[in-house]
């Protein structure tokens, strides 16, 4: 059986051990990243929308890097929204400018009424290369 193993940017470890749980999961070939949301260092949300949700990828980005992989890895996406309708137009406009070319991992977006102070975060799996 694969033992998992914790995956934890060095910038991020405070933030992981105040709340109890890792970054990423790494199991086998695969990766399971933990919601990234857009936090300035302290752990606080970013208060403009847009930076937060740039700053959520670039949280991803940082996870995803940690453990050898990089957003061509990824094969599944969740993200959550706490206001879907008028929040979609800014997280796509992020998205075309972070995700890069198709194929296009899958996508399931989920709105929420409660993300603790934040109004977006994002989840995947990726395949670890060989």
């Amino acid at each position: 059986m694969t033992k998992r193993e914790a995956i934890t940017p060095a910038d991020r470890r405070a933030l992981n051990e105040k709340y109890r749980y890792s970054a990423a999961i790494r199991s086998g070939d695969l990766l399971f990243v933990s919601g990234q949301v857009g936090s300035r260092t302290d752990g606080s949300p970013e208060p403009d929308f847009e930076q937060q949700v740039r700053l959520a990828f670039q949280n991803l980005v940082n996870v995803l890097k940690t453990a050898g992989c990089t957003l061509d890895d990824v094969v599944d996406v969740t993200t959550f929204h706490t206001d879907p309708a008028n929040q979609l137009d800014t997280i796509m406009a992020v998205r075309d400018s972070v995700i890069g070319e198709p194929p296009y991992p899958n996508w399931t977006a989920v709105g929420v009424n409660w993300l603790a102070g934040f109004d977006f975060e994002i989840k995947v799996i990726a395949r670890i290369p060989s």
